[in-house]
């Protein structure tokens, strides 16, 4: 009896065991294909795409279409590159000058966004519980309404008989209308405040998390609330500041919309460029060129961004 009450113990062991393994199996076939799947929509997505600008820079501009790379010798495969689209951007000094003006704007519209979304998310995140979902809401709101109609509303407040300068008249402010539309200023604005939400949400994030602990033991110690602010609460919310300063700097830089509607014809930024080569000069090549150009830039601040990330974590495990 004792032989056979073992053999069913040892049965049901190697049943438990075995459905163990299956589980696990089908558990790690269930991860891989999970991790998996982003992976392959951005294989399709954002790597093919990026594969197919560069594959167009390397070529040359027929009359309506974009040679081939390949071509056949004496039976063998040919691969033709031709780099000429590139050595001319380098060499050219509106393009250069282009660059440089992009980077000068979102540069600039990072930090103003810096300045007036740091005091914000302060604000909001030592608010009373109660109200930060309001807050939250407040800053969400504009997204609420379509990009282009914000654009074009701000458009209209803008123009010399727009609101602003009709009320500034109507009250005795100034006697003709101020230039506002079609400088660095409406180009700011407009940039700023599209772009705002993407700086205060990280850093409202960040901020919610801090431990007050830190705080208190910086009073007890005599740090003046400057010196707390400055020593404890900002070094503690770097992470909330390069997350937003890369949502905020990185889609500026290739703002188009902006620039066209509030800008002007003058201002030089590379979504502007890479239109006119597009549709207005037909030249696919040199348009391609400059778009992989301007994916070099973004790729400098998300390599660090990513550095710092990988630091924290280090750090934090």
């Amino acid at each position: 009896m004792e032989r056979s009450s073992d053999g069913r113990v040892d049965a049901v062991k190697g049943q438990v065991m075995h459905k163990i393994s299956n589980a696990l199996r089908n558990f790690s076939a269930g991860r891989h294909l999970l991790i998996g799947v982003p992976y392959l929509w951005f294989l399709l997505l954002a790597l093919v795409p990026l594969l197919i600008v560069l594959k167009i820079s390397l070529s040359e501009m027929e009359v309506t279409s974009v040679s081939s790379m390949i071509s056949w010798r004496q039976g063998w495969p040919t691969l033709k590159l031709n780099f000429s689209s590139y050595l001319f951007i380098s060499s050219d000094a509106l393009y250069v000058q282009t660059y440089l003006s992009s980077l000068k704007y979102a540069l600039l519209t990072t930090l103003i966004c810096l300045a007036i979304g740091y005091p914000f998310s302060y604000f909001m995140a030592r608010s009373a519980k109660h109200l930060q979902p309001t807050l939250l809401m407040l800053i969400m709101l504009p997204f609420w309404t379509s990009f282009l109609l914000r654009i074009y509303a701000w458009k209209m407040l803008l123009v010399n008989n727009g609101v602003i300068n009709n009320v500034l008249m109507s009250i005795g402010m100034i006697d003709a209308p101020l230039e506002m539309m079609n400088t660095p200023f409406s180009l700011m604005v407009g940039m700023v405040y599209s772009y705002l939400p993407f700086m205060i949400l990280p850093l409202y994030a960040n901020l919610s998390k801090l431990d007050l602990r830190y705080l208190e033991a910086a009073a007890d110690l005599g740090a003046n609330p400057f010196k707390t602010f400055w020593l404890i609460t900002v070094p503690l919310s770097k992470a909330g500041i390069i997350a937003g300063a890369m949502l905020v700097f990185i889609p500026a830089l290739g703002e188009y919309v902006i620039p066209e509607l509030l800008g002007g014809p003058n201002t030089l930024m590379i979504g502007r460029v890479l239109w006119d080569e597009f549709f207005s000069n037909n030249d696919w090549p040199m348009a391609s060129a400059v778009a992989v150009l301007m994916v070099l830039l973004i790729m400098l601040p998300m390599a660090i961004y990513n550095k710092y990330q990988s630091e924290q974590s280090g750090l934090n495990s």
